[in-house]
């Protein structure tokens, strides 16, 4: 047992013809409550680790980015990202000034800087949540430029897991069946497949017997942890955690950052991660530093 498997969290469901319960539907209501989480849903799927500060427990999967494009198997990759707002009026503003990163599979980066630097409008744009304004993005091996909304949204959730700074967990939804609303949503139903495989995740992430708990039933760190679950249900290649330690105490992200470093090694999806804590950054194979829209290292 890894040292931050530790055992510690009820949406009204329904049973079909073959009595198989399933989640219950994504209201209105529940739209309007968590506006953040609707967004995910209908755009995004389409112990303690202690001692890791000052060590590297997992392999360093750090390479040089001084070429990007002489690199084989990138999981990512932009070149000359652009980003502007107000185009063509007398208040146009360019935010992001000329972007070029590369990803490789396995890697864990992170990505820091100063409020208003353009770090969320960089992490949407990687997300397929936000065109950019010129400059090309590749998730991949697939250039993003030419797909519509449709074929972009089935990138997205073929590929990208998203942990949020808030959890944005559906709140009538027990833990279980937050974790399976990927599946749910990229195949129309809850297979028995799917059920096993969210057990697994939240008995890795520490939550075995709290599967059927509501999010209001967890701690902070908890309902995190389920959204890590939820976030790697669909096995994606790429993990988006923007400032996922945010709202938690040191006790909370150490766990949180423990867990994303386990999966990002055990399961070889690379990571980018926002974050202001420097403890956390200095557990990264490397720091990409944005400040004032521009690459100042990484």
């Amino acid at each position: 047992m890894r040292p931050w498997q530790l055992a510690s969290p009820a949406l009204p469901s329904s049973e079909d013809t073959n009595g198989i319960k399933q989640p219950a539907r994504l209201t209105k209501r529940d739209a309007a409550m968590n506006p953040g989480l609707a967004r995910f849903t209908e755009e995004s799927i389409s112990g303690r680790t202690s001692g890791w500060e000052g060590r590297r427990p997992w392999p360093d999967n750090s390479q040089s980015m001084t070429n990007p494009s002489a690199l084989p198997a990138l999981i990512l990759r932009l070149s000359d990202i652009r980003r502007s707002y107000n185009i063509g009026t007398d208040v146009e503003t360019e935010v992001l000034h000329g972007i070029s990163i590369a990803l490789q599979p396995a890697e864990f980066v992170a990505l820091k800087g100063p409020s208003g630097s353009g770090k969320s409008t960089l992490l949407n744009i990687i997300g397929l949540l936000e065109r950019p304004t010129s400059g090309t993005l590749e998730i991949a091996g697939q250039p993003t430029g030419s797909l519509g909304d449709a074929d972009l949204t089935k990138l997205r959730g073929a590929t990208i897991g998203f942990v949020f700074q808030f959890h944005h967990l559906l709140p009538a939804f027990t833990a279980l069946e937050n974790v399976l609303m990927p599946s749910i949503i990229a195949h129309g139903t809850a297979t028995l497949e799917a059920e096993a495989n969210a057990r697994e995740l939240l008995a890795r992430v520490g939550l075995k017997g709290a599967e059927y708990k509501r999010p209001g039933e967890l701690s902070g760190g908890m309902q995190q942890r389920v959204a890590i679950a939820r976030a790697l249900a669909l096995k994606p290649r790429l993990i988006l955690a923007d400032e996922p330690t945010g709202n938690l105490d040191t006790v909370s992200a150490d766990e949180v950052f423990g867990l994303l470093r386990e999966f990002n090694h055990d399961h070889g999806s690379a990571c980018l991660i926002v974050t202001h804590d420097p403890r956390l950054a200095a557990g990264c194979d490397r720091v990409i530093e944005l400040v004032d829209g521009r690459l100042m290292s990484g």
